[in-house]
C-alpha cells in the first residue's frame, strides 16, 4: 500500500476511533451518575441507620461484581493488556473484533460499579480491534495490519489521555520492555491520535491541563536530581505493587473456575476496602482515579490542616496500600479495565506524603509528577510515553524531573515485569533486538 493511503486510512481510523470513545464515555458518565448520584444516595437515605452510606457503598459495589461474575460465565470476555500485547506480538496484530460486544458490557459494568479500573484499556480492545479488521478487510499483510492495530491504539489512547503524541507512543512502547521498536508505525499511529484526539475532545469538551500543581517560585537543577531520587522510591513501589498484584492472584486464582462466585468476592472487597478510609477519602479505592487525583492534589492544605504531619502522612501510605489492593482485586476478579490513572494516584499520594514528610525539602510539585511517573513507568516500562502524558496532563515545565524520574524507574525495574507478554518483536528488522538477542545469547 502506498504510504499516502496509509496515512489515509489512519486519519479514518482515527475518526472512527474517536467516534467509538466518544460513545463509550458517553454511556460510562451516564451510568456512574445513574448508580452513584441517583441510586446511592436513596439508597443511603432508605436505610436510615447509623452507617448507612458505608452499606450502600458495599451493597452496590457488590451487585456489580455479581454481574460481573454472570458476564464472564456466559460472554467470556477477552483478557486485557496482557493479551493485547501478546497478539500484536504472535498474531502481528490482529485482534478479534467478535469479542467486542462482551469488553463493552463487562468494561463499562466493572467500571460504573465502582472497580479500580479505567477506561483505557478496553477502548485499546475495541478501537485496535476495528483497525485490525480493517487491515484484514483491505487485504494486507501482517506489518501493515500491526500497523493499523497500532493505529487504533494510538487512537483510544490519545483521545482519552487528551495527549495524542504521548498516546500513541504508549500504544507503540506497551508491547516492549527495552524501548519502542514498531518504529514503522509512528506516524500513522501520531496521526490516529490526533484525529481521535480532536473528534474525542469536541464532543466533551478540553480544557488543557487537568492537573493544576502547585507553583514552584524558581526552578533549580537540583529538581532533576530530585526526580532522579523519585524514580528509585517509584520503582521500590512499583516493585511491592506488582508482587501486591501477584500475591492476590494467587489467592483468587482457585476462584478462577467459579466466575460468579469470584466476581461476587471481588466486588465485596472492594466495597469493603472503600469503607476503611475516612469518609472524605471514602471513593478513593473505587473508579479510575483520574479525578480523584484532582481532589487529592487540590485537597493538600485541607489535609494539612486537619490532620497533624504524621498523621496526614499516615493517612497517605493507607491510601497507597488500598489502592494497590484495590486495583489488584478489581483485575484478578473478572472486572475488565486499565490501571494508568490508578497507578498515577499512587505515585501522587506517595508524592504529597514523602514531600510532607520532608518538610518540603522535596518540594510538592517535584515529588508528584515524580512518582506518578517513576510508579507507572515501573509498571509498564514506557519512560517516554509516560514523560509526555504526564506533562500534557500537568501542563508543566518539570519535564526534565518527569524524565529523570521515568528513565530511572525504568533502569532501575527493567528485569521486573507485570505484563509477562512484553517482549522483543518477532521480526529481525529491529537493530535492539538483535543487540539485545546477541547479548542474551
Amino acid at each position: 500500500m502506498p504510504y499516502g493511503q496509509t496515512i489515509l486510512w489512519a486519519v479514518i481510523i482515527g475518526l472512527l476511533g474517536g467516534l467509538i470513545a466518544t460513545i463509550y464515555y458517553g454511556i460510562l458518565a451516564g451510568g456512574l451518575y445513574v448508580i452513584w448520584d441517583v441510586i446511592q444516595p436513596a439508597l443511603q437515605a432508605g436505610f436510615k441507620v447509623k452507617g448507612a452510606e458505608m452499606f450502600s457503598i458495599v451493597l452496590l459495589t457488590t451487585i456489580g461484581g455479581i454481574i460481573v461474575g454472570f458476564l464472564m460465565k456466559y460472554l467470556r470476555t477477552p483478557g486485557e493488556i496482557s493479551a493485547v500485547v501478546n497478539n500484536i506480538h504472535v498474531k502481528q496484530g490482529r485482534m478479534d473484533p467478535k469479542q467486542n460486544p462482551s469488553m463493552f458490557i463487562n468494561s463499562l459494568t466493572s467500571i460504573i460499579f465502582g472497580g479500580s479500573a479505567g477506561p483505557e484499556a478496553p477502548l485499546v480492545q475495541l478501537i485496535g480491534s476495528s483497525g485490525s479488521k480493517l487491515g484484514e478487510k483491505l487485504k494486507l499483510h501482517g506489518d501493515l495490519i500491526r500497523t493499523f492495530t497500532f493505529c487504533g491504539m494510538a487512537a483510544a489512547l490519545g483521545a482519552f489521555f487528551g495527549a495524542p503524541i504521548g498516546g500513541a507512543l504508549f500504544a507503540l512502547e506497551i508491547p516492549h520492555n527495552r524501548g519502542l521498536e514498531y518504529y514503522e508505525a509512528l506516524i500513522p499511529s501520531v496521526i490516529s491520535a490526533i484525529a481521535a484526539f480532536i473528534v474525542f475532545r469536541l464532543f466533551i469538551g478540553y480544557e488543557g491541563a487537568l492537573y493544576h500543581l502547585p507553583q514552584l517560585s524558581d526552578m533549580s537543577m537540583l529538581f532533576v536530581f530530585e526526580g532522579i531520587g523519585m524514580g528509585i522510591i517509584g520503582a521500590a513501589i512499583a516493585i511491592l505493587f506488582i508482587f501486591i498484584f501477584r500475591r492476590i492472584d494467587k489467592l483468587l486464582f482457585p476462584l478462577k473456575q467459579y466466575p460468579i462466585l469470584l466476581g461476587s468476592v471481588g466486588g465485596v472487597t472492594i466495597g469493603l476496602l472503600a469503607i476503611t478510609i475516612p469518609a472524605n477519602f471514602i471513593t478513593t479505592p473505587l473508579f479510575w482515579s483520574e479525578f480523584q487525583i484532582i481532589d487529592l492534589i487540590n485537597g493538600i492544605s485541607t489535609l494539612q490542616s486537619n490532620y497533624s504531619l504524621w498523621g496526614a502522612v499516615g493517612l497517605l501510605v493507607l491510601l497507597v496500600f488500598v489502592k494497590m489492593l484495590s486495583i489488584s482485586f478489581t483485575l484478578h476478579s473478572g472486572y475488565r479495565g486499565g490501571f494508568i490513572f490508578p497507578l498515577f494516584f499512587i505515585g501522587a499520594s506517595s508524592g504529597i506524603a514523602i514531600s510532607l514528610a520532608t518538610s518540603q525539602f522535596i518540594p510538592m510539585p517535584v515529588a508528584i509528577i515524580g512518582l506518578m511517573a517513576a510508579v507507572n513507568v515501573g509498571v509498564t516500562k514506557t519512560p517516554i510515553s509516560t514523560s509526555i502524558i504526564l506533562i500534557s496532563l500537568t501542563g508543566g515545565a518539570l519535564f526534565p524531573v518527569v524524565a529523570a524520574a521515568s528513565v530511572t524507574s525504568y533502569i532501575c525495574t527493567e528485569r521486573v515485569r507485570l505484563i509477562n507478554t512484553q517482549q522483543h518483536r518477532k521480526d529481525n528488522s529491529s537493530p535492539m533486538h538483535r543487540v539485545w538477542r546477541w547479548k542474551e545469547n
